[in-house]
């Protein structure tokens, strides 16, 4: 019943990525997704026993007993999987194909963390000793978001990496990697996790592995008998989670007195091991000793490696004691027990010797301070092993020889070897071998071919290396090459210091390096620099094979994970908090707006998740949940959307950073995804509520079904809150300093314009009250003054205050921008126009005793008292209902606030108030005298002159002060005669018609339902547009406040719908523009926030975007276009109609200015250049062919031969020279005849 949705989904995942028939042989590196097959299967597995469990309330100690034995599991394998991935399958990959990989890492941190809460949760349910539901379903969701998050991840794995790995890498080169990645696995988890993957493979999958582990394994009989064996060995029960104990259990009769010949004692063997471990350390010591005080440091890399070698094996060694010979001697020990064993080899105390190990200060500490710390590091940890290895010696070995066989014994050996990596095996083999004398490997050799364990594959492997090595076949000196091999990652930036050091020679002891005797014998720079190994930034080298390659990188991982740092452009986690504390950051950084969609889309996962936990309880959240979640779905598809389509192809265009998005796209699929599976979750509970309380309650049968819905619900909302906020964070790490660092602030503009220039009005709507209400008022101000800085050419601002009730953002505007010369939007009438004008002259006759018009005010603030503004829509109201149980108060407040300072803060307005306030009265009154035909001209050569004007505000002015005159000439109508006129019948009351045959409402302009009421002359006509062909002046859309419903002919509130109660809701028509008061129902139709216009097109973001700069919407097919500011604003160069507020099809030229595609079609008919700057409109090369042709066969005048005129050529904008004629003159740079004589 609360199954998770991932487990079963894409279940063809694996067959998927056997794209066109091609199987394991032919890409071994494929091997890695039936890992990830056996992963799923087998946290499906848990889940369902943990639902089980919770279902019938039987989760004892038994249970969570086996349930921690099978996370710790996949826990170890996990890591080490991770580690495989980041150390071997990575760096390989990075060193072909960049920009990839470094976000899986990331995730391989987030998913280790999740297995942290799991056992947190088991923790708490081991001490409370009693079955606690609370708890155990915490587990239960444990289980099921980590089960969702590791899903997630190896999804994109195999949809991104896997494709490139197969691609970037030849068979050969893919089976060895996958064998290095198997040679730095324990062995004894290795042959746990090959059968247990098997088991969940079919019968034809299972073939196909056992085949490719054939071309996988190096071609060594014993070797291919060793894996062959762990592949056919049957799965444990617990899934291949079988103790060190229990596979001992075998052993037990061996336990007893067994005394026999000291030669013949197994573990006499461990003390010549301890021995050649103390030997190294001090011929290590003794060379760094040697380095310290010559400053001689081209050997320290290598005896860097061997002690990279030395502390792997101890640490190996450590965790050998720690799980199989320690447990041991404890039982043994029984009355005399110690607790002085858990400080023998604790792995912890070698971190330190690690960390210095693990060389990547990138010249942070000098060299010879490096060697000062490492080598009193090494003296410490030297005494400190000795101590140990001898108490180990004096207190535990000989208990176990008195106590157990030596078939117990070997068998204890066999076992601490397992805990190491086959590939370390071998190199520990080869190590101590050289440390033996003759009879002692005889010995060893004799001990291990008798013993029960000689017929194990893998003893008689180990067998077979110490042979080979014992013989001489394998050298100490290849033995040293393949360490070097190993270790490189770790030594790589210590080599590079060198290197560099040794190159500059500005070590501080340089000069004294010569004076200084030592007993090695100084090396010139270019004996030193040949002595440096040559190391790759992958351990894996192309075309090469290796039998046994062993990354140490990969235990590094394991063991000392935090010693390990974040690459350098990954190291810092901007906190949300610490970016958004100025208010001036995103003025410097504009892209990190980001962030702030980020908080918001955190916050409302944040209330999913505590409103999905109490809707079984309380059914009324039910519909706050629809709605929000709703909600959050549609602006995470519009912020993805930005994303994917403008941010992230605009970093990966630097050149620099291909790849690095890719992985967030497949995020952003998948999650969109998640939102599906909920929205299905969310769609099987409202079809349950469509019962009545009563009838749930009475049956009996709905109410179980809802609490088990609504507990999937909530397992989903907790997965995905999860999902989603890794994303977001691993995307603030990695991606955002990018920008910041790459792009220059007005680069970051151009992004935010583009990414919202695909947003739609309506989406507008909804997403500003969404995102402010997350937002504190100081990030309300800082995120409203960048979208205004980016929208700056356009309308937006206009658009915002006539669409936000109460115009609280223009308020915020002049708290952060504080300019003088803010112009107003002139969208009076002309009487107000010619006021505006004439006044201003009166004031500048009178030695200016009115203020300039440059005091700040805009139009918003003039307009405000006298339009209602345009109240939020419903979807509006029920976000902010939505949000009242999970936002603060603080929006409400400051808005209220805000605009209690926009009616009240008339102190601003000084003398400028002044003039508006007399304009209206004078308006009101309509006492004005008629402008002569001097007058006007005098008027419009004002506005001509006025350089604060935009063209479209000269526009529409000179427009009404041509309409002037018969406005002000007008008789005076006293207001309330206006107002009882105004209750009368309208002048046109009755229904228009589009088509008088088939009676469908409208004009010829547009098909609708109602009229409107014309605000400047109160009659009644279908569209602005008739009313301009009839009366002599313009009708100002948007200062309708009135319509008529043709079907009921009655004069009310221009809307949507008729709201007489007779026509039941009529719709005006399909599309309504509350802005514009603008009503079609026949085409497809937008209104653009940015123009503040209707639009024809299906909108922005799906056919349109628009262009910031240009101001101007596009066809999403000229993304790529000549951008000129607010080039639309501009007049068309043949008929001189305003281009931007134009109803017919624009032609974009070559040189970027802009006429109507049939003035277009007209001009070319006689001219061939642009009629504004002179350039060509085209290619114009078979024309100047023909010109060159007529040229060559005309015959020049002799008092004219060999003349020459210099010339400009408006395509090239070159002078030159070129030969006398009367008409043409081509151009010597370019070709063009497009010239004119200088």
């Amino acid at each position: 019943m609360f199954r998770n949705e991932d487990s079963g989904c894409r279940a063809g995942e694996v067959a998927a990525v056997h794209q066109n028939g091609v199987g394991l042989v032919d890409n071994p590196i494929l091997v890695l997704v039936y890992f990830h097959k056996a992963l799923r299967a087998e946290f499906a597995e848990l889940r369902r026993v943990a639902v089980e469990a919770l279902e019938s309330g039987t989760h004892g100690v038994e249970l969570l007993v086996m349930l921690r034995k099978r996370f710790e599991f996949l826990k170890l394998f996990y890591k080490y999987h991770s580690a495989a991935e980041d150390e071997v399958i990575f760096l390989a990959l990075d060193e072909l194909v960049k920009n990839v990989v470094s976000t899986y890492s990331l995730e391989h941190k987030s998913i280790d963390d999740l297995f942290d809460s799991v056992f947190n949760c088991l923790d708490v349910l081991d001490k409370e000793g009693k079955d606690n539901y609370k708890t155990f379903q915490g587990l239960l969701f444990c289980i099921g978001t980590i089960q969702t998050t590791i899903h997630q991840h190896m999804l994109k794995e195999e949809e991104q990496v896997f494709p490139l790995l197969m691609q970037q890498f030849s068979s050969s080169e893919q089976a060895s990697l996958v064998w290095q990645f198997m040679c730095s696995v324990p062995v004894t988890l290795l042959e746990d996790f090959l059968p247990w993957m098997i088991s969940v493979l079919s019968p034809d999958e299972k073939i196909e592995v056992s085949r490719s582990m054939k071309e996988i394994v190096p071609k060594e009989k014993l070797l291919q008998e060793v894996v062959i064996s762990w592949i056919d060995n049957e799965v444990p029960a617990t899934g291949g989670c079988t103790s060190i104990r229990e596979q001992g259990a075998q052993f037990n009769n061996g336990l007893g007195t067994h005394r026999e010949t000291s030669i013949q004692h197994s573990f006499d063997g461990i003390r010549l091991w301890h021995d050649a471990i103390r030997k190294d350390l001090q011929e290590v010591l003794i060379e760094l000793y040697q380095i310290r005080i010559s400053s001689e440091f081209s050997d320290l890399p290598s005896l860097v490696v061997d002690l990279n070698f030395l502390a792997d094996t101890l640490i190996f060694y450590s965790k050998a004691l720690s799980n199989i010979i320690y447990p041991l001697w404890n039982e043994l020990a029984k009355d005399f027990y110690s607790a002085r064993y858990a400080q023998y080899l604790d792995e912890r105390k070698i971190e330190g010797l690690q960390r210095l190990l693990y060389y990547k200060s990138e010249k942070t500490i000098p060299l010879r301070s490096y060697v000062e710390k490492l080598y009193e590091e090494l003296m410490s940890f030297a005494s400190w092993i000795d101590e140990n290895l001898s108490l180990i010696e004096a207190e535990v070995f000989p208990l176990i020889r008195m106590n157990c066989s030596r078939d117990m014994q070997q068998w204890l050996l066999y076992t601490c070897l397992k805990m190491m990596p086959l590939g370390l095996i071998k190199c520990v083999i080869t190590w101590f071998s050289a440390h033996l004398s003759g009879n002692e490997a005889k010995s060893a050799l004799k001990i291990n071919l008798e013993g029960p364990l000689a017929r194990n594959p893998l003893a008689s492997l180990l067998c077979h290396w110490l042979r080979i090595s014992y013989s001489g076949k394998s050298s100490i000196e290849k033995f040293k090459e393949d360490l070097r091999e190993m270790f490189n990652s770790r030594c790589l930036l210590l080599c590079k210091q060198i290197k560099e050091d040794s190159e500059l020679s500005h070590l501080p002891l340089d000069d004294k390096h010569h004076n200084t005797s030592s007993c090695r014998k100084p090396q010139k720079s270019t004996d030193t620099e040949n002595k440096f190994p040559t190391f790759s930034c992958s351990s894996t080298k192309r075309n090469r094979k290796c039998d046994t390659s062993y990354t140490s990188g990969m235990n590094f991982h394991v063991s000392f994970p935090q010693i390990l740092n974040i690459p350098s452009y990954l190291s810092q986690n901007p906190e949300v908090s610490s970016i958004v504390s100025s208010f001036t950051i995103l003025d410097t950084n504009p892209m990190d707006h980001i962030i702030y969609f980020h908080k918001a889309l955190k916050k409302d996962l944040e209330y999913l998740v505590l409103v999905s936990a109490k809707l079984a309880e309380n059914v009324g959240f039910l519909m706050d949940f629809h709605r929000c979640f709703h909600l959050l779905q549609f602006f995470y598809q519009i912020h993805s959307d930005s994303e994917d389509n403008i941010a992230f192809p605009a970093l990966e265009a630097k050149g620099n950073f291909q790849n690095i998005s890719h992985s967030y796209s497949i995020d952003h699929k998948l999650e969109g995804e998640q939102f599906i599976k909920v929205s299905n979750i969310l769609d099987e509970i409202s079809k349950l509520r469509t019962y009545s309380d009563a009838d749930v309650d009475a049956s009996g049968h709905q109410q179980p079904k809802y609490g088990q819905l609504c507990f999937k619900l909530h397992a989903m909302c907790i997965s995905m809150h999860k999902v989603l906020c890794d994303h977001i964070d691993h995307e603030e790490i990695e991606l955002l300093p990018l920008y910041r660092e790459y792009f220059s602030v007005e680069e970051q503009m151009k992004i935010t314009g583009n990414m919202l220039g695909r947003m739609r009005a309506e989406s507008l709507q909804e997403l500003i009250p969404w995102l402010v209400a997350s937002l504190t008022p100081e990030e309300q101000q800082a995120m409203m003054s960048l979208w205004r800085k980016a929208t700056k050419n356009t309308k937006f601002d206009e658009w915002l205050g006539e669409w936000w009730e109460g115009g609280l953002f223009t308020a915020v505007e002049k708290v952060e921008e504080k300019q003088t010369n803010t112009l107003p939007t002139y969208t009076g009438d002309a009487v107000e126009v010619v006021l505006k004008y004439m006044v201003e002259e009166g004031a500048h006759d009178n030695g200016g005793i009115i203020h300039d018009r440059s005091t700040g005010i805009s139009q918003n603030e003039i307009s405000g008292c006298k339009r209602d503004p345009c109240g939020v829509p419903s979807a509006t109201e029920e976000n902010h209902r939505l949000k009242e149980d999970h936002c603060k108060d603080n929006y409400t407040v400051e808005a209220d606030k805000v605009r209690g300072k926009e009616i009240t803060g008339n102190s601003d307005l000084d003398e400028t108030g002044k003039l508006v306030q007399a304009s209206q009265h004078l308006k009101e009154e309509r006492d004005l005298p008629i402008l002569s035909q001097e007058e006007l001209v005098a008027a419009i050569r004002r506005v001509h002159n006025d350089s604060k004007l935009d063209l479209a505000s000269k526009a529409r002015i000179i427009q009404s002060l041509h309409t002037s005159r018969s406005s002000a000439a007008q008789p005076k109508v006293n207001s309330e005669t206006t107002r009882s006129r105004n209750e009368e019948n309208v002048s046109g009351q009755s229904a228009s018609y589009r088509d008088p045959l088939k009676l469908t409402f409208g004009c010829k302009h547009y098909k609708r339902n109602c009229k409107l009421v014309s605000a400047c002359c109160n009659k009644l006509y279908t569209c602005r547009l008739c009313h301009d062909d009839v009366e002599d002046h313009i009708m100002d859309r948007k200062d309708t406040a009135k319509m008529m419903c043709m079907k009921c002919l009655i004069i009310q509130p221009v809307g949507a719908t008729c709201s007489t109660p007779s026509c039941q809701k009529l719709s005006m028509a399909k599309y309504y523009c509350s802005i514009c008061k603008f009503f079609d129902d026949e085409r497809e139709i937008y209104h653009c926030p940015y123009c503040n216009l209707c639009r024809l097109g299906k909108g922005l973001g799906i056919d349109y975007f628009h262009c910031m700069n240009c101001n101007a919407c596009m066809s999403r097919s000229l993304s790529v276009h000549i951008c000129r500011e607010k080039c639309f604003e501009d007049f068309c160069p043949i008929c001189h109609e305003f281009i931007f507020s134009s109803s017919l099809p624009v032609k974009a030229l070559q040189c970027g200015h802009l006429m109507h595609s049939s003035c277009f079609q007209a001009y070319t008919c006689s001219y061939y250049t642009c009629p504004i700057c002179s350039k060509s409109l085209g290619d114009m090369q078979v024309y100047f062919g023909m010109l060159d042709a007529l040229l060559a066969e005309e015959k020049i005048p002799i008092e004219h031969a060999g003349q020459t005129q210099v010339i400009l050529c408006n395509d090239c904008e070159k002078r030159g020279d070129s030969p006398f004629h009367w008409l043409y003159h081509k151009c010597p740079h370019c070709g063009s005849f497009n010239t004119r004589v200088v």
